[in-house]
């Protein structure tokens, strides 16, 4: 049995379709809305989508080389300082439709580290892609470090002051 409703409605022409505004050759004088200007993204608003996509992937347990990471635990003591930037060990550079990223990652001890490469990979090009648009041509992943359990234990133990 067919439809008779279908079979019925007025077809109606999408707006890129449309003859309303066409020029004496056919060319359709309307643009549509993101033809109509430029959209530009700071190497800072895809540093921190790219920090913030590799920090959320399970082993990776902070980002940034030694001494980036020293001058962030030195700010993180200071009051008012503010805490660690989620660009720390990142480094990126963006063109008009593409873009390249470098990460720093330190590595949580027992996490395989190919795989856990892999997977930061992944989840960074799907956050940067999806958000901005940019075609990520390249995740180049340096491990700077893992992170010993005994380490973390050693850290939180305040320091004693003798009096």
């Amino acid at each position: 049995m067919t439809d008779q409703t279908q079979l019925s409605r007025p077809e109606t022409a999408r707006p890129s379709e449309s003859t309303h505004g066409s020029g004496p050759h056919g060319e359709n004088r309307r643009t549509e809305p993101g033809a109509r200007g430029r959209t530009t993204i700071a190497d800072g608003v895809v540093a921190k989508i790219a920090g913030l996509a590799a920090r959320d992937v399970p082993g990776v347990q902070g980002m940034g080389g030694g001494f980036v990471r020293g001058m962030g635990t030195v700010r993180e003591r200071v009051p008012g300082a503010g805490s660690r930037s989620v660009t720390s060990g990142v480094k990126v550079e963006v063109g008009e439709v593409q873009t390249a990223v470098d990460l720093s990652i330190i590595v949580e001890y027992g996490f395989p580290i190919v795989e856990l490469a892999g997977d930061v990979r992944t989840e960074v090009v799907a956050a940067i892609e999806r958000m901005t648009g940019l075609e990520v041509v390249e995740v180049n992943i340096t491990v700077t470090d893992v992170k010993l359990p005994d380490e973390e234990e050693e850290e939180q133990v305040p320091e004693r002051r003798v009096v």
